[in-house]
């Protein structure tokens, strides 16, 4: 299940992470440079404003009359200096996002790199919810942080100091006074946003929950239906709506606290400054201009502080994120062939096994000392009960797995020997799971052979007893699949998929319960049509329905990871033991 609840990170690991996070902005060193010139330019020319306001109105002296042009002189460069700092801000601005999208793509497309070379013994531990929302939700929020907290966060970090320095050189004594407020708004901001942190967390677990629920239920819709649970249904909704409606209150209600206490404090600076200001004017030791410049810089000064609880949980969020991100990235990718390893070109496509063992977990076993062999062109099937370990054979036949001990032969040599991609490549599958890209049928079809011409995916199809279908649909083979074919039934699916493994050059051919989403009828037509396309290919067919297995050269009745017995059909009907046993249960 996807994590909601975001873990509080350690000192250490973010650190860690940030640096992970620098070494992406590293490749874009150059973007990085002229996004810290063009930020700090901005605030820079946005902090002259204050000190040319308080000359502007130094020029105007009621005894002596109007500095008309000073004041225009102070003004002007005033506009010009608000423009120039508006015009780095936008650049800077268009900057971030195209750096923080080069960042993401990066990113992305490392977290995609990395999927696809992790071992099937990792894929089968991590949920496919789990993956989709570290490349899609977490990478989002660190492209939010990146393109807009941080930059938020370093030009803050600018401005308090380029607002301290203005402060102090226009008027000391009134920096005294200001400093007093200055803990209080920082204490407050922290105290506060401490508070509400645990509340965010806690409104995005209860949301989280409400999702699941709504979407666990409206796709059982038909089930609670015909149960006549709906009333039960909606007081759960109810109640775990009403649960998040008050998370949600919780947190916006205090949250919204931090920044009118905060501007309270800093209302409360604004007084101390003012009173300060007009004490120091009637001792000479301060002028108007330099009053309201100093009142400037102060309210400029308040604005970063204001936005520091809300900047902080959002980078922090990122932060967790990202620690997420390279959890998955730092993960053991498969293992590199062996440096002597050969690329299988051609097989003839005889496998043994010899004496093969093999546990998942190192511990429990699965399969114990299996051995047997397939000959070219044989049809081998592998039939058992649930968790008897046939699947598993295909796993270590492909190398998703290795075996612990004992070794696996195809054409007289150790398959350890060959490169996985060509050894995988030797293999055409059809699972149980039917698998449909969104594109055409001609392309999902042609998917099976590099280069298919139209005649052969035809072929192909016509061998699946597919063809009738496409054609009567109003574009053919150009019929577009969406959402992985929820436009067609599960028979018309695994038809497809059989028509694409028929499509394949492969010299060898593995069937996992191929034929169990089809009925009885275009069973029967698969088979017939397999049975002509599988002449020539070594055939590994996984199937619980015996029907399917009737007519294979071998038959492995695998239980408990052991072959009890071995022979065709007839024969190990007439033995009268375990394969009996399923066939009677089955048809008797």
């Amino acid at each position: 299940m996807t994590e909601f609840k975001k873990p509080r990170m350690s000192r250490a690991s973010r650190k860690a992470v940030i640096a992970r996070l620098a070494r992406y902005y590293a490749r874009y060193k150059f973007s990085v440079l002229a996004a810290l010139i063009l930020m700090i330019g901005s605030n820079l020319f946005a902090l002259l404003g204050p000190y040319l306001t308080g000359k502007a109105i130094d020029a105007i002296d009621l005894q002596s009359g109007v500095d008309f042009a000073a004041v225009t002189r102070y003004c002007v460069w005033m506009a010009i200096f608000y423009v120039v700092s508006s015009i780095f801000s936008y650049v800077l601005s268009v900057l971030m996002i195209r750096l923080s999208q080069k960042i993401v793509r990066s990113m992305r497309q490392d977290v995609f790199d990395k999927i696809l070379s992790l071992p099937v013994g990792a894929l089968d531990r991590l949920q496919a919810g789990d993956l989709i929302n570290r490349i899609s939700y977490d990478i989002d929020t660190v492209n939010a942080s990146l393109s807009n907290d941080i930059l938020q966060a370093a030009t803050g970090i600018i401005t308090i100091v380029g607002t301290l320095v203005g402060m102090a050189l226009t008027s000391l004594p009134l920096l005294g006074v200001f400093i007093v407020t200055v803990p209080i708004s920082v204490f407050i901001a922290i105290k506060r946003s401490k508070a509400v942190r645990p509340l965010f967390r806690k409104r995005s677990q209860k949301l989280a929950e409400l999702n699941g629920f709504s979407e666990e239920m409206l796709s059982g819709l038909k089930t609670i239906r015909a149960y006549g649970r709906e009333k039960e249904i909606l007081d759960k909704f109810r109640k775990k709506n009403e649960e998040a409606a008050n998370a949600y209150y919780d947190a916006d209600y205090l949250g919204s606290l931090i920044g009118p206490s905060v501007n309270f404090v800093n209302n409360l600076g604004t007084v101390l400054i003012s009173t300060g200001g007009v004490f120091f004017y009637l001792f000479n030791l301060i002028s108007i201009g330099d009053i309201s410049a100093f009142l400037l810089y102060a309210r400029k000064f308040s604005g970063p502080v204001n936005e520091y609880a809300n900047i902080l949980g959002e980078i922090q969020s990122a932060l967790a994120a990202a620690e997420r991100v390279f959890r998955l990235l730092d993960g053991e990718s498969e293992k590199a062939d062996d440096p002597d390893a050969v690329v299988l070109e051609e097989t003839e496509g005889k496998l043994r096994f010899e004496n093969v063992s093999f546990s998942y977990d190192g511990e429990t076993p699965v399969i114990e000392n299996l051995s047997f062999t397939a000959n070219p062109g044989q049809v081998v099937a592998i039939v058992g009960p649930t968790g008897a370990g046939k699947t598993t054979l295909v796993n270590l036949m492909m190398r998703f797995y290795d075996v612990t001990d004992g070794k696996i032969e195809l054409d007289g040599t150790d398959i350890r020997r060959y490169t996985r991609k060509s050894l995988r490549a030797a293999f055409t599958m059809v699972l149980q799971d039917t698998w449909l890209f969104e594109d055409t049928i001609f392309e999902n079809i042609a998917y099976g052979k590099e280069n298919a011409t139209a005649e052969e995916v035809e072929r192909a199809a016509e061998g699946a007893h597919i063809a009738e279908y496409i054609r009567s649909l109003p574009d053919g083979y150009k019929t577009a699949i969406t959402d992985g074919g929820v436009n067609l039934s599960k028979g018309q699916k695994q038809l497809m998929t059989i028509a694409r493994a028929m499509l394949s050059p492969a010299k060898m051919l593995i069937l996992d319960e191929a034929t169990s989403n089809v009925d009885t009828r275009t069973e029967i037509l698969i088979r017939d049509a397999m049975n002509n396309l599988m002449r020539g290919r070594t055939s590994f067919v996984i199937a619980h329905r015996l029907t399917t297995v009737r007519n294979a050269d071998l038959i492995l009745v695998v239980k408990d990871g052991n072959i009890v017995e071995r022979g065709k059909h007839e024969e190990l009907l007439e033995k009268g033991g375990f394969y009996a046993e399923i066939y009677s249960a089955q048809f008797q």
